[in-house]
């Protein structure tokens, strides 16, 4: 948020008309959204909420986000399985709200056991190596949701010579190539929210 908010600052002062930004907090930037309204300046946040009246607001809602791909998991399983969830960045509202949803359906599911929760940052290289050190742990995983940070997972599947197992994803290009060309796909969809799941 104190990078941001020097960011906005002196995007302002370089007289922006206009600012789009995917903010890290919900709060921390309402000061200067503040600042940019009262110099004419438009605020867009996008992805992720903010709750200054003066923004304006094009995000998904994230809570379904985490509950739609859930309890897609959760129903392949027949409501029994180790799972792993691969969550963004701590603290973030994105995560924050995604991390509600799973919960929500995993309160529906309690024959799901979470067997590990990690944080990715939301970087595919990060999330890759998360999984495969859980694959090579020896911990049985039959099911793996991720906040986004999918084609990584199945490579990962791969490399670790293992059967892939139903893997909650989003709308990663490298993601989709994969829901195409899997043998033995067990099931695709895109929802509205762009939800992707194999």
């Amino acid at each position: 948020p104190a990078e941001q908010n020097a960011d906005l600052r002196n995007l302002i002062s370089a007289g922006a008309n206009a600012i789009v930004v995917n903010p890290s907090s919900p709060d921390a930037l309402n000061s200067v959204i503040a600042q940019a309204a009262s110099r004419g300046v438009k605020v867009v946040a996008v992805d992720q909420r903010v709750t200054a009246p003066e923004a304006y607001a094009a995000t998904n809602d994230q809570i379904a986000y985490g509950r739609l791909g859930a309890t897609w998991l959760f129903k392949q399983l027949h409501g029994k399985g180790n799972v792993v969830e691969m969550r963004g960045i701590a603290g973030v509202p994105a995560d924050t709200d995604r991390h509600t949803g799973f919960q929500q359906a995993l309160k529906k599911y309690p024959g799901i056991k979470v067997v590990k929760q990690t944080f990715t940052g939301w970087q595919f290289a990060t999330g890759g190596k998360q999984i495969l050190d859980i694959l090579n742990s020896g911990v049985k995983v039959d099911g793996v949701w991720t906040s986004g940070i999918d084609y990584t997972i199945v490579n990962a599947f791969r490399t670790a010579h293992k059967k892939l197992v139903p893997i909650v994803g989003a709308d990663n290009n490298q993601f989709l190539k994969q829901l195409m060309t899997i043998k033995g796909l067990r099931g695709a969809a895109v929802t509205k929210d762009r939800k992707s799941v194999v």
